[in-house]
């Protein structure tokens, strides 16, 4: 595949089954979801998920040249995989590996309406994918690296992370920008008891770009403000309850530890960034702006297109997704954003984490046609709005 803006995407890919729970109040919902109790529901959605395939794909119908690198069981559920990554584009289940000692990954996601969505996860081949797995000379032949999802793909969190920090340390020893995304462990699991705060001081200086969402990244390193936070108030979710001083402590403590781009996905309340200085910008990879200074030592906080909201399923991915486009089409770190949340918003249309995802030119013909956005108020000392660009401007880049 040619350099030019092209993308490799490795880690957790899985099988999402998705009942369709469309015919219930959220109150009735919750009243009927009991032990022993009949739920009626609507046809069943199958669709691949995790960040190879929400993330990958979403690039591909965003005009980006992307190959897929995730693991899969020689099994039915991977012939199924297999199926729905190849009709996007026969080429993008080229870079998958089958093993025909592991079964495939799914997962059962509970998506009913106006209620957060719940899981049900079998992590499968993803337990066994290691670095051997990644095609390294597929990588060089790109300009930019992204994984997704370590706390789901067992060796990437074993042994302090040494996996997870081997292959970011070989793709960036090739001149590619790497990108890593994570997501929120169970607490009981394995992963979720993983000294994750060290993981990341591990690979954090091999990571150009970071945008986990605020969930998880205050569960890996402020656990008593994620515990304290996540519990209900008012009904007020965890990301209403962020203020901008908080994000900006935590994102000076990646960049501190080595990342050159960290953001944070806030849900409704939407994308948060705060980039290094130039210089380091400097060393951002083969898909580094063709400017780095006007990328440089800024702190930006976009918020969120108005939109019904069907279902949240791999939004985040989404999200990410607008926000490599625009870095690999070396648009403005304010556009950048701009992408960044108007993709999110486009996949929060349908229920699945691909169906609302449009192609790049209509996605941007959208956003410049006057969309209106969700009003947010950031009342943080230095903050103010830049209403060229419609995003909140913080003291960094004042």
């Amino acid at each position: 595949m040619s350099k030019s803006r092209s993308a490799v995407v490795a880690g957790h890919i899985c099988l999402d089954i998705i009942p369709q729970l469309t015919g219930s109040t959220r109150d009735q919902f919750e009243r009927t979801f009991l032990p022993g109790r009949l739920l009626e529901v609507g046809p069943m959605t199958f669709s691949t998920g995790g960040s190879v395939s929400n993330t990958g794909l979403a690039l591909h119908k965003l005009g980006i040249q992307t190959q897929l690198m995730g693991k899969v069981g020689d099994d039915l559920l991977g012939q199924v995989v297999r199926q729905l990554v190849g009709s996007h584009g026969p080429h993008l289940a080229d870079g998958m590996v089958v093993d025909k000692m592991v079964n495939t990954s799914y997962t059962i996601i509970i998506s009913p309406p106006g209620v957060d969505r719940m899981f049900l996860h079998y992590p499968g081949a993803n337990d066994t994918f290691s670095g051997a797995d990644v095609r390294y000379e597929v990588v060089t032949e790109s300009i930019l690296f992204h994984f997704g999802y370590p706390p789901l793909v067992k060796r990437m969190f074993e042994d302090d992370g040494a996996q997870l920090v081997e292959i970011f340390q070989r793709v960036k020893e090739l001149g590619v920008t790497t990108s890593l995304d994570m997501t929120l462990p169970d607490p009981t699991s394995a992963a979720g008891r993983a000294d994750w705060a060290a993981i990341l001081r591990a690979v954090m200086p091999y990571v150009d770009v970071f945008l986990p969402s605020i969930d998880e990244s205050l569960y890996m390193l402020r656990r008593e403000i994620y515990e304290e936070l996540s519990q209900p108030a008012g009904g007020a979710g965890l990301p209403s309850r962020i203020t901008a001083s908080l994000l900006s402590e935590l994102s000076g403590e990646l960049l501190e530890m080595g990342g050159r781009i960290v953001g944070f996905k806030l849900g409704d309340r939407g994308l948060y960034v705060h980039t290094t200085g130039q210089a380091v910008l400097e060393t951002l990879g083969t898909a580094r702006p063709s400017n780095p200074a006007t990328w440089a030592g800024k702190e930006l906080w976009a918020p969120c297109f108005e939109v019904d909201v069907v279902g949240t399923t791999g939004a985040g991915d989404a999200t990410i997704a607008g926000f490599l486009s625009g870095l690999l089409r070396d648009m403005s770190l304010e556009e950048t954003l701009t992408a960044a949340v108007a993709v999110g918003a486009c996949n929060v249309e349908a229920a699945d984490a691909l169906g609302g995802i449009r192609p790049w030119e209509e996605t941007w013909r959208r956003v410049e046609s006057g969309w209106a956005r969700h009003a947010l108020c950031i009342n943080g000392p230095g903050w103010h709005f830049d209403d060229r660009h419609q995003v909140w401007v913080g003291a960094a880049g004042s």
